[in-house]
């Protein structure tokens, strides 16, 4: 199937206008055969707020108008996306992405993982855990950028049989190393493809410099975008991300990354420190 990561430069606190564009991207990279789009974290309100107050204000019920109006065009154009956003519930917010599917909400995912960066330095950690969603499309499962830094959780995402991780993020200059390196090796390591979508653009003296990438089952980079707002496409089979046993010289080379893991030597990831 035909995947795309978009690659824009959302508006802090603009939420009508960068829904247009997302709209607008996601009819132009389903024209283009995509099945599956991706957008960026806080695609919808940006990201770098300066307090609660701001945050809440730029936060959307989930469910609600922005997730209908979503379905309704994924049931237009016949694709999934994943968009990320902020999500108001009660007093707390939230640093969401959903996923939307022709017609419906699938599902959302709280960041868990939480930076002291941007709205993160506001938001309310994730209550939900990890999760995996079975489409038609294949197996899908959602992490948010600063989640790419633990490797337990696309772990965990694997273990629950993703084949497809979309990774939603705001990289800004420091973090490339995350493309160079640590997209490749949670890729490889698990044995699933991953949609990695970053930003473009300054905001609250911050520049993220874009680079998102479909990463392959192998860990090797199938695409990777430049520095400026656009698209990006790449076909993938995801059953091949159910083929964990790696075979070099059948016989006298194999490995299984999964069927040879020892939990049972595990427990000191759940001791604090």
């Amino acid at each position: 199937m035909r995947v795309a990561v978009v690659q824009m430069d959302p508006q802090l606190g603009r939420n009508a206008e960068n829904l247009a564009d997302i709209v607008a991207r996601l009819r132009e990279a389903a024209s283009n055969g995509a099945q599956l789009v991706v957008f960026p974290e806080c695609a919808l309100s940006g990201y770098g707020f300066s307090n609660l107050e701001s945050a809440r204000r730029a936060a959307e019920q989930v469910p609600g108008p922005v997730t209908e109006k979503l379905a309704a065009i994924c049931a237009e154009l016949g694709v999934y996306t994943v968009v990320g956003l902020l999500e108001r519930d009660a007093e707390a917010v939230y640093n969401v992405a959903i996923l939307v599917a022709p017609g419906a909400l699938l599902g959302s995912y709280r960041k868990l993982h939480l930076p002291y960066l941007g709205v993160d330095r506001f938001a309310t950690p994730g209550d939900r855990g990890f999760q995996v969603w079975h489409t038609p499309l294949g197996c899908i499962g959602i992490a948010i950028c600063y989640d790419l830094r633990f490797p337990e959780a696309l772990r965990a995402l694997a273990l629950q049989g993703a084949e497809i991780i979309a990774l939603p993020t705001n990289w800004p200059e420091t973090s490339e190393l995350m493309p160079d390196f640590v997209t490749r090796t949670r890729a490889l390591e698990n044995r699933t493809y991953l949609l990695a979508c970053n930003r473009v653009g300054e905001e609250s003296g911050f520049r993220f410099f874009g680079r998102s990438q479909v990463v392959g089952t192998s860990g090797k980079v199938m695409v990777e975008a430049d520095a400026n707002p656009g698209i990006i496409y790449a076909e993938i089979n995801p059953l091949r991300a159910q083929e964990k046993r790696i075979v070099i010289r059948e016989g006298t080379f194999e490995m299984d990354t999964f069927a040879d893991r020892r939990p049972e030597w595990y427990d000191v990831l759940l001791r604090e420190i």
